[in-house]
């Protein structure tokens, strides 16, 4: 039998007549007529005694039936699956982030999605600038986030928004909570150190080596929030871009920013060959002006 063999069969066996089938299936009956004796033909029996104005089912078509019920209910799961994805409703987004916009950037873009679009499965991992490039080309995610990302061959970036290097202090130090400092203060003070930083560390040397200035540093670590929570502690004070330093404030450490500013780029990069799924298309939007709002 063939599909359409199948769904004329099925509308006939559970409404009962041509006429109910028709309508069912959106069709007119001299359609219906034609398909069933079409599948009759093919298998070789009859599926439907006329009783009274009514078709009822042959011995043969109730031996059918049960296995006919079963390919119908999946070609039925497949049709509402394709219209679901048409709408956006279903799908899987592999998404790469650098860890600084796990603190509130990316969970609130993904929240705001997620109301609109609750079937879309997430599954989210921390990427840094130097696998960037491999993690898209392994296909481990569909979209990364980053900061400042290097020009990459066969990578498309999308520019969503500026962000910007700042100065986490403890209070104890600055009294006066001042929102700007130049580097010269800051490399009067204990300064806690981010090794192996990327390119945001490369700009704030770049800057250092600009002004002829050092910093006197006790204590290095290697990730960024780290290096906040020691602030906090009073240890010194540290250079972090922004989306680390307001997810991990406290009562006892502001923010400054340099005086000039230290910015960056946040760009969304993914394989120029790699056709974006619809719900990939949903979703660019909602990162665009969600990332620009939560670092506003």
């Amino acid at each position: 039998m063939r599909l359409r063999h199948i769904e004329v069969f099925h509308a006939i066996y559970t409404s009962g007549s041509i006429t109910n089938a028709a309508k069912i299936l959106h069709v007119s009956q001299p359609s219906v007529s034609k398909v069933l004796t079409h599948a009759e033909l093919q298998l070789g029996f009859k599926l439907f005694n006329r009783v009274k104005g009514r078709l009822i089912p042959t011995d043969e078509a109730e031996m059918l039936f049960d296995e006919v019920d079963k390919i119908y209910q999946q070609i039925r799961t497949i049709k509402n699956t394709a219209k679901n994805i048409k709408k956006s409703e279903f799908g899987n987004i592999i998404l790469g982030i650098t860890p600084a916009l796990g603190f509130d950037a990316i969970p609130s873009v993904i929240a705001k999605y997620h109301r609109d679009y609750p079937h879309v499965n997430f599954n989210i991992q921390t990427v840094h600038n130097d696998a960037v490039s491999q993690s898209l080309l392994e296909h481990k995610c569909d979209l990364a986030v980053v900061f400042s990302p290097p020009n990459m061959p066969g990578i498309t970036a999308i520019e969503l928004t500026s962000s910007e290097l700042v100065v986490v202090y403890p209070k104890a130090k600055f009294p006066h909570c001042p929102s700007t400092l130049s580097l010269r203060e800051v490399c009067e003070s204990s300064f806690i150190d981010i090794s192996d930083s990327g390119p945001l560390g490369d700009m704030l040397w770049a800057r250092m080596r600009e002004e002829d200035i050092d910093f006197t540093s006790f204590i290095k670590v290697q990730t960024y929030f780290i290096a906040v929570r020691l602030v906090a502690k009073n240890l010194g004070l540290c250079v972090v871009d922004r989306f680390t330093a307001q997810g991990n404030l406290s009562d006892d450490v502001a923010i400054a920013s340099f005086e000039p500013p230290l910015e960056f780029k946040i760009k969304v990069v993914h394989l120029e060959s790699q056709s974006k799924t619809k719900v990939i298309e949903e979703f660019l939007p909602y990162l665009v002006t969600g990332v620009s709002r939560v670092n506003t």
